[in-house]
């Protein structure tokens, strides 16, 4: 397995490449090459694929993690710069229409309508439940949340605001065979969530947990429970950027102990 990270906050050390706020990455494992989230904007995941070699016609499908602006901003740029359709896995949820309160009232769901992503050859799979979409690469499904989550935002239905469960967010799972590697958007569903979730479904130790999880401005009693819970489910290696937080990834890495930051350009193999 190998990942290289396409969209992410911070942009390293390689000259080209663009930080931007969002997430994505590239997954290529037993000769697939699956794309997970594409970030905020299309030109930047654009640019970046190009400064890493990543020809957007390689990729044989999206994964989606959740639908908010910053992991599927650039999905119309990437359909337009492919010359066949793409198979698109996610939540049946993700069109949901979203927003944000704070710090001021705006729009934070999918910028695009389906029936437009649709015409431009997103071909869309659209499921609640765990599912093997392509050999060893399967969707965790929604998730069960046993104990705290990190939802944000809020719904809109019938023109009243409700309060956003972030129930589509969901992670992919790669079966590495004798473990997996696990990865996320943005962790709203909660973290150990994701990780006692994806060991269920496989019945498999969790070699790497890579992505967003989420923790950015979390009280210590939820940091420390996070790093107690991770050791006690046996997760080997943290992998985390996005919306985890500076200091959050720190505290991870002091506490926690086998933990390194992403950044767009960064490789991780298993």
């Amino acid at each position: 397995m190998k990942v290289t990270i396409l969209f992410e906050n911070h942009s390293g050390w390689r000259k080209g490449l663009i930080g931007y706020h969002g997430f994505s990455a590239l997954v290529e494992h037993n000769r697939y090459r699956v794309l997970v989230d594409a970030g905020t904007d299309g030109k930047v995941l654009l640019n970046n694929m190009d400064q890493l070699g990543v020809d957007p016609d390689s990729i044989d499908a999206l994964f989606i993690t959740h639908g908010h602006y910053d992991h599927t901003g650039g999905i119309a740029e990437l359909l337009k710069a492919r010359s066949e359709p793409l198979d698109v896995y996610a939540h049946p949820g993700i069109f949901a229409r979203r927003i944000a309160l704070k710090p001021k009232r705006r729009e934070i769901g999918i910028p695009f309508m389906r029936e437009e992503l649709e015409s431009l050859g997103a071909v869309f799979h659209l499921s609640e439940k765990p599912h093997e979409f392509l050999p060893e690469f399967i969707s965790s499904g929604e998730i069960e949340r046993r104990t705290w989550d990190r939802a944000v935002g809020h719904l809109v239905e019938d023109g009243k605001e409700v309060k956003d469960p972030v129930k589509d967010d969901i992670a992919l799972i790669l079966d590495l065979g004798d473990s997996v590697a696990v990865i996320t958007g943005c962790g709203h569903s909660g973290i150990l969530n994701i990780a006692r979730h994806a060991m269920g479904v496989t019945r498999k130790p969790i070699k790497a947990l890579i992505g967003g999880f989420h923790l950015r401005g979390a009280p210590e009693h939820l940091l420390d429970d996070a790093v107690s819970g991770l050791k006690e489910l046996g997760v080997e290696r943290l992998y985390t950027g996005h919306c985890t937080g500076i200091d959050e990834y720190a505290y991870l890495k002091v506490h926690f102990g086998i933990a390194e930051p992403l950044f767009v350009g960064k490789d991780i193999k298993a």
